[in-house]
């Protein structure tokens, strides 16, 4: 692949800089649950922010520039493997049932259907509705 891009010119090498920008993150990412030291997350970033900042992308910048303002909280992603990608997604389906349900005038029939909607049972039915 990478011999394929280089033979494109300019644009070859632009995408081939994004992707293994892209391919950076993505190894510094998978470092969670793995009980990786200190030394090893330190040196992910650092080839990953090295990368970004020698790129003459401005997106690629623009990434790298993000992910070291958010740092403290991917840390802690990477340090616990937990996130808040659950809360995101029943936030989701709130915003989404409450944007179907606009107009409707009674509140207590709102939260009823927000409260059946999020349940277990129903997000089990909604999961396996979209296999």
């Amino acid at each position: 692949m990478w011999n394929a891009l280089l033979g494109e010119g300019r644009i070859g090498q632009t995408l081939l800089t994004a992707w293994i920008a892209k391919e950076n993150l993505r190894n510094l990412l998978a470092l969670a649950r793995t009980g990786a030291d200190r030394n090893q997350v330190g040196y992910a970033r650092w080839k990953f922010l090295t990368w970004c900042a020698d790129s003459d992308i401005p997106e690629v910048r623009q990434l790298a520039a993000t992910i070291d303002r958010w740092w403290p909280e991917i840390a802690a992603f990477i340090d616990t493997g937990h996130s808040n990608a659950k809360s995101e997604g029943i936030n989701r389906v709130i915003k989404l049932v409450a944007r179907a349900a606009f107009g409707f005038r009674n509140a207590d029939n709102q939260r009823l259907r927000t409260h059946c909607v999020t349940t277990r049972r129903a997000r089990g039915h909604l999961r396996t509705a979209q296999l």
